[in-house]
């Protein structure tokens, strides 16, 4: 679909001072937000979005940049999670294939019986897509193997398994639900901080917010709250109730960038099992190879989390035991980590045993917290969380449509996003300023991070850029 051209914030903020009740109000701009806004638009609900800070600038933008069924969920049993984001993941590459595509991956096997067990696995894991599949799972010789994923450790390999899978850039991808909603008459601005939330006996009265640019105070109401906040979902329902009880349970996954040189090919590398049970990935991204995940439990959200140490080596150690060209710590060129909301109420122990499943809460009679899930199945969430508003008789009852919603990505505008990143990869300037400036205008980049880590990603491939590369986002803000 078309979508907005320039987008004027000063207009946004003026349609949120609107006293006129919206039908949504979604705080929380992150994937599940994003979803939310952009499927209740699409039904023609008067519709709002508020992020207290950029959008994605959370766990969205911080992901292993995969759309996928989830291997390790079939491992842990859990088909119906897998059946659902396969059909996602279909989707997704439909709706969105400038910003989503297939990618190859194969798990080299080293151990007995090793290649014949992930072959199966595979294979369910294929069945599980049906006629969404993206590509056939097949055996590898080592010859194959090795030809196949330049890199990988030769010494005592048997084989290997390749399959597919679905690759994304997840912060521009968030951008685009964004533009799709704004494109579909939804108000939706970052920035704009949840101050205090009025709850009555029966109901949200009154979400009170707060322009972070100026200071200003808006007073919204809604029909249906959805608290989609990702890991803050927990304060957010204090805000309402200070005694509310705990929904969440937080863990860090953290992710290295290394050089592509370690696995020069085009495919990406899948290791079956790590030491914590855990499937660990490696995979090409702009020019990079990036290198995870981990899950490690944390005591509370952090808006910019940091991997630990012991993370970064964790990672490190399991690669150097399939790269043929062993990683020390100096290789790495960045490092990052994102915190999941796992739904968990009174859960304790390693986060790893949580489901990754979703949840929908609904309190003060038109409260709905929606936590969970995952990216690729942020569609289904938002498709879950409007029928419960619609069941609770908090909206009428439209159609889904975005099933087959192709989403606003402007063709010119992403040609000339790649191009400024590889310009950007190398710590140049001059060719990037016009896509900066289209960023500020079109994607409602607002501060110089918002420029360089999610409309770019150069901040997020190499630490260092970030500073080579602030003037020139600064000249760009200075047009806003």
């Amino acid at each position: 679909m078309t979508g907005p051209g320039v987008i004027k914030r000063a207009q946004l903020i003026s349609q949120l001072r609107d006293a006129t009740p919206w039908d949504v109000l979604v705080i929380g701009g992150g994937a599940t937000g994003l979803g939310i806004a952009l499927d209740a638009a699409a039904r023609g609900y008067r519709t709002a979005l508020i992020e207290a800070r950029d959008f994605a600038s959370g766990t969205s933008s911080r992901s292993t940049k995969l759309v996928h069924g989830g291997v390790r969920y079939l491992a842990q049993g859990n088909v119906k999670l897998v059946r659902e984001a396969l059909a996602e993941r279909a989707l997704l590459l439909a709706n969105a294939p400038e910003l989503v595509h297939p990618l190859e991956f194969v798990v080299p096997c080293y151990r007995p019986l090793e290649r014949e067990v992930m072959r199966i696995g595979l294979g369910l894991y294929d069945a599980l897509a049906g006629h969404r599949g993206v590509g056939a799972t097949r055996w590898l010789s080592r010859e194959a193997t090795l030809a196949q994923l330049p890199g990988v450790r030769a010494e005592g390999l048997r084989g290997g398994v390749a399959y597919w899978d679905g690759q994304f850039d997840d912060a521009r991808l968030a951008i685009a639900l964004m533009r799709t909603a704004v494109g579909l008459g939804a108000t939706v601005v970052n920035y704009v901080r949840v101050e205090s939330i009025d709850a009555g006996e029966d109901r949200i009265r009154q979400v009170v917010a707060v322009d972070e640019e100026t200071g200003e105070r808006l007073e919204l109401r809604a029909k249906a709250v959805f608290n989609a906040t990702g890991v803050w979902v927990d304060a957010v329902r204090r805000l309402a109730d200070p005694d509310a009880h705990q929904l969440v349970t937080i863990s860090r996954g953290s992710h290295i960038v290394l050089d592509h040189r370690f696995l020069p090919g085009e495919r990406g590398l899948m290791i079956p099992k790590t030491a914590d049970g855990r499937v660990l990935f490696g995979i090409p991204w702009h020019g990079r190879l990036i290198v995870g995940t981990t899950d490690v439990p944390v005591d509370g959200p952090a808006w910019d989390p940091r991997p630990a140490e012991s993370e970064i080596e964790f990672i490190l150690e399991t690669a150097r035991g399939y790269l043929a060209t062993r990683p020390s710590r100096g290789d790495v060129l960045a490092a990052f980590a994102g915190l999941r909301p796992l739904f968990s109420p009174g859960a304790h122990g390693a986060t790893r045993t949580i489901s990754r499943e979703h949840a929908i809460v609904i309190e003060h009679g038109n409260l709905l917290t929606v936590t969970g899930g995952k990216w690729t199945t942020y569609r289904r969430m938002a498709l879950d969380a409007l029928a419960q508003a619609t069941r609770k008789g908090l909206l009428d009852a439209r159609p889904c449509t975005t099933e087959s919603l192709r989403l606003s990505v402007d063709p010119a505008l992403e040609r000339a996003h790649r191009v400024a990143e590889e310009i950007a990869a190398r710590g140049e300037t001059r060719g990037i300023e016009s896509y900066l400036q289209a960023s500020v205008s079109r994607e409602q980049a607002r501060r110089p991070d918002d420029l360089l880590v999610r409309r770019l990603r150069a901040g997020l491939l190499q630490e260092g850029l970030l500073e080579r590369l602030r003037p020139a986002a600064a000249a760009a803000l200075a047009t806003k």
